[in-house]
């Protein structure tokens, strides 16, 4: 079973005030990005992986989706879902990825937002997706880019021209990474880029875009603090499609 840390007391605390769980998907600044990769959804059957507080599922009904199934494995995700929806076609389910089974090709979109870097065995949810889409249908995720995750401790420096610097280092060796966000020893899994876009080829998806977000020059004159993401990528963005 994966780590559920989502129901620590002090992380959930913490989490929830994040802008993208205050402000919904206006406070996610990749969220334009996300939309550029994402098909039409009008009439589509969608679920959606690591729902969280189910921004993304209400966003796709509002956007003529006709049903939306999200699943976390946070209780208080899930919680939180359900009691900011009002929407008998959305519907939300406690779950762990690690083990999940969707039925097979009963969902045109497969959407999940920053949930896979924490999942151990990404070949099987890869292959389980691909049973539960129907032909040509897409799957859109985001995870933690590697080039942010491989470092075993990660964080800002700078250079000798005082330029801020991140790590990295360990990049070829993948597997488990712990870091302290919120909560001490969150487990997250490193893998390389290549092994990321490899698995889902193997799994018999053919790749339509890749985006590494880095903020807009406009996001970070709103948003000055947004600047030192520009430095290097922290989010990468893939868009799929199952032969």
């Amino acid at each position: 079973m994966a780590q559920n840390i989502y129901d620590t007391p002090d992380f959930f605390a913490g989490y929830s005030q994040l802008p993208r769980q205050v402000l919904g998907l206006a406070g996610a600044p990749e969220w334009d990005a996300i939309r550029a990769l994402l098909p039409d959804v009008r009439g589509a059957r969608v679920a959606d992986l690591g729902c969280g507080f189910g921004w993304a599922s209400r966003w796709f009904r509002a956007e003529g989706a006709a049903s939306v199934l999200g699943y976390d494995l946070s209780e208080n995700m899930i919680a939180q879902a359900r009691a900011r929806t009002d929407d008998p076609a959305i519907e939300y389910r406690i779950a762990d990825l690690e083990g999940l089974t969707l039925p097979a090709s009963a969902f045109d979109l497969v959407y999940s937002a920053l949930t896979f870097h924490y999942i151990v065995d990404f070949s099987r949810l890869t292959e389980m997706i691909h049973r539960a889409l129907v032909p040509g249908g897409s799957l859109v995720f985001t995870i933690e880019h590697p080039v942010y995750m491989a470092a075993a401790h990660p964080g800002w420096t700078e250079d000798e021209d005082g330029r801020p610097t991140w790590p990295v280092n360990g990049y070829a060796d993948e597997g488990e990474r712990r870091t302290d966000w919120f909560a001490p020893g969150v487990v997250k899994q490193h893998r390389k880029l290549a092994t990321t876009l490899n698995t889902l080829i193997a799994g018999g998806f053919d790749l339509l875009r890749l985006d590494e977000f880095a903020p807009t020059r406009a996001q970070v004159a709103a948003m000055p603090e947004l600047a030192v993401e520009r430095e290097r990528p922290m989010i990468l963005l893939v868009a799929a499609r199952k032969r």
